[in-house]
């Protein structure tokens, strides 16, 4: 049968039974209950506009192969012999690294911070004794600016591209599913650790490297392409050179100015956080005092 999406209303107290809202969606579709036909929720956001707050689901129906979500998100191939060097171990620079490898490419990222678990320890420095560390601290080190501040799963651009599949890479590497169904997704900085060391060992285990405490001091250049890297004494060849810095690493971009090489303007947005007690949100959000 050809997949039919349907949307519905489900109350508070059924949110977490399947069973309720395949018979509801099955309802919605005018469809029987049939064994041979799967239901998935395909998207889950909360109505609080009146007294009674409801969730509002989206789900589509099918036939079970093409409803129901693939088991495989990350297929590597053989590496072929070409290399890209990423600079920046964060949210790009991971993400660029596993696209690579299912081309057969192997990534060799350099972060100038240090892993996700010791750069804890950093942060700590900052609030207990005022002590930061250039290279490791909200900025800078692996999982990016996003790891230890916030998490949300959030973007503005309007040409996105597959987001479906960086949220089952996610979950794949020990995110929580429901971040593939809310409207709002949110991974906590107690989440969001374990799942860039997965996908650190994942990089590694196909054939990757990753390179902590290491700064990309100046750029390889082979006529107008970037061929490689300069950290320190070493130079690093590559086919490729990809810059996942974040805007922070102003290093990078005088690097760049000083050997001639066309960087071009883009805006970014800024964010800012204000705090509210838990019980008003729930006033304003939910009606619940």
């Amino acid at each position: 049968m050809r997949q039919v999406k349907v949307q519905i209303k489900i109350n508070p107290g059924q949110i977490n039974r399947p069973s309720a809202i395949r018979k509801e969606a099955l309802k919605a579709a005018g469809l029987p209950d049939d064994k041979n036909i799967s239901t998935r929720v395909l998207r889950r956001s909360i109505d609080a506009r009146s007294r009674k707050p409801h969730f509002v689901l989206q789900v589509v129906i099918g036939d079970p192969e093409t409803v129901e979500p693939q088991e495989s998100v990350f297929t590597p191939l053989p590496l072929n012999g070409k290399q890209v060097v990423i600079a920046g171990a964060g949210p790009a620079g991971y993400f660029a690294a596993l696209t690579l490898l299912e081309q057969g490419i192997k990534p060799i990222i350099i972060e100038r911070g240090r892993t996700v678990n010791d750069r804890r320890k950093d942060l700590k420095r900052i609030y207990t004794e005022g002590l930061i560390n250039p290279d490791s601290n909200y900025c800078f080190g692996e999982g990016g600016a996003g790891t230890y501040s916030d998490g949300k799963l959030y973007t503005r651009a309007t040409k996105r591209g597959n987001v479906g599949r960086i949220l089952d890479l996610l979950i794949a590497n020990g995110a929580p599913g429901d971040i593939r169904i809310d409207a709002h997704p949110h991974l906590g900085s107690n989440v969001l650790p374990r799942i860039v060391s997965k996908m650190r060992d994942d990089i590694i285990a196909c054939g990757g490297e990753i390179h902590f405490n290491t700064r990309v001091d100046s750029f390889l250049l082979d006529g107008n392409r970037m061929s490689g890297v300069v950290t320190g004494d070493n130079e690093i060849k590559a086919d490729a050179v990809i810059l996942a810095t974040g805007h922070s690493a102003r290093d990078i971009f005088h690097a760049l100015a000083d050997q001639d090489i066309t960087v071009e303007a883009k805006p970014f947005a800024l964010g800012v956080r204000i705090e509210h007690p838990q019980p008003l949100i729930d006033k304003i959000f939910y009606h619940q005092s």
